[in-house]
């Protein structure tokens, strides 16, 4: 390509940014993020390559140096990968993304550009249960603490866990499986008040229903094997930095120090609004791998477009469910965010549609075994460890997800025994009604 023609291109794509900036969520659900210019394929396309070839080694030494921005080798980038971040970022309003290879390697990823040994975590206590082993023994088997706290706990109780050392808050928009619905107000300002970022995991929410950084969060987390592939087809995972904290406030002298691995770069001179994701991308996925392959970034992208058309059905129909088994009279209690009046309160303060999203928790009057047995019964709904695709699934999360935790954890987590959990498919209801209905008999 000649000078002239990558001018062109670069004016060309910089032009279709802005008008990206100014397009509806639905449009950028299905164009966002990719801007084929003449000639060039309509949908995003698949490159299943691991390399790229350049014509001089000055530019690839700039590359390399972070001095210039380009596909090297697909462990940190790669094009196909770069639209989905890139339509992740427009749908969330962020300033930079990266994808990674599973919804942990995001966590794992955003986790790790931030602490080091020595290093303390405040997290909630209602998290999914790979989240919580991660935090409360893997990290700790590297130095890294991490003090779970109530999500509903008064601020002040809450505040009293900060330490000196304390270097980030993580919390679910949605808890999985407690489905407790985050006081982003609360978090954020005790956050803000210690000079640390906001991490939150926002998988079960999407960008369609909340987003995080309008109130308050710093660093958005997704695993986009849930709703945004929405088809149960692939693993993956992004991390969104919102360009919204300030990484030299004497806190976290990593981004602020010569980094030796980069020619002593500095992050948060070299890339004031962004040091965080090149951090990450950079340094952290450069030597901890997890990349996200080309292949499920295409399948992401395929999903993001129908997320809008999706989510709401998936509402309506947990709700429609949840009223059902409410006045099951062989149904001990049911948990779905909105039919509690907390939960009422936050969806309608920090969610952009009057909607809860597609799951649900509720319990069976008797013992194990009558769980045991509705399991089976079921023939629409299967029993799957796995949430928030097309096809109705349920799990028991005292036996499998959260089968690591003690009987204490798991009433932090909103956990009980008898507790099943429904990630609600978009079936049609009637039918998913009458599955539970006759599972239940």
């Amino acid at each position: 390509m000649s000078k002239k023609d990558a001018r062109k291109q670069k004016s060309a794509k910089k032009a279709a940014s802005k008008v990206a900036a100014a397009r509806s969520f639905d449009t950028l659900c299905i164009q966002g993020g990719y801007e084929p210019q003449f000639g060039e394929p309509r949908v995003l396309p698949i490159v299943q390559s691991t390399t790229y070839k350049y014509d001089d080694i000055d530019h690839v030494n700039r590359i390399m140096t972070l001095q210039a921005f380009g596909h090297k080798y697909s462990r940190t980038s790669n094009p196909t990968v770069a639209g989905f971040e890139n339509r992740m970022n427009a749908l969330e309003g962020g300033t930079a993304a990266v994808a990674t290879s599973s919804g942990q390697a995001a966590n794992l990823l955003a986790i790790l550009t931030i602490v080091k040994a020595g290093d303390h975590i405040l997290a909630t206590s209602q998290l999914y249960g790979g989240t919580f082993t991660l935090l409360h023994a893997v990290l700790n088997n590297f130095g890294i603490e991490t003090d779970f706290f109530d999500p509903d706990a008064s601020r002040a109780e809450i505040e009293k866990r900060v330490r000196p050392n304390t270097k980030l808050i993580f919390g679910e928009t949605i808890g999985n499986p407690g489905l407790s619905i985050l006081d982003f107000g609360k978090i954020a300002a005790i956050a803000q008040k210690h000079g640390i970022p906001f991490i939150v995991d926002n998988s079960l929410a999407t960008p369609w229903l909340c987003k995080p950084f309008e109130h308050g969060a710093n660093i958005v987390t997704y695993s986009a094997t849930k709703y945004i592939d929405g088809h149960a087809t692939s693993v993956g995972g992004v991390v969104i930095d919102g360009g919204n904290f300030d990484w030299t406030n004497g806190k976290f002298p990593n981004f602020t120090s010569p980094d030796p691995t980069y020619n002593d770069i500095v992050y948060t001179k070299a890339f004031p609004k962004t040091a965080f994701l090149i951090k990450a991308r950079a340094q952290i996925l450069r030597d901890f791998g997890g990349c996200l392959s080309p292949m499920n970034a295409f399948l992401f992208a395929i999903g993001l477009e129908t997320l809008h058309l999706r989510m709401p059905r998936h509402g309506e129909n947990a709700l429609a469910l949840a009223r059902f088994l409410a006045q099951h009279k062989k149904v001990a209690w049911v948990n779905y965010p909105g039919l509690d009046a907390t939960g009422s309160k936050r969806i309608k303060k920090y969610f952009r549609h009057a909607n809860g999203s597609g799951i649900l928790t509720f319990g069976i009057k008797g013992d194990l075994d009558a769980v045991r047995r509705f399991v089976k019964a079921l023939k629409v709904a299967a029993l799957v460890v796995h949430l928030a695709d097309a096809r109705t699934g349920v799990l028991h999360p005292a036996s499998s997800t959260h089968a690591q935790m003690t009987e204490e954890q798991l009433r932090a987590a909103g956990i009980s025994p008898d507790m099943i959990r429904v990630s609600v498919g978009l079936e049609d209801i009637g039918d998913l009604i009458a599955d539970f209905d006759q599972a239940l008999d």
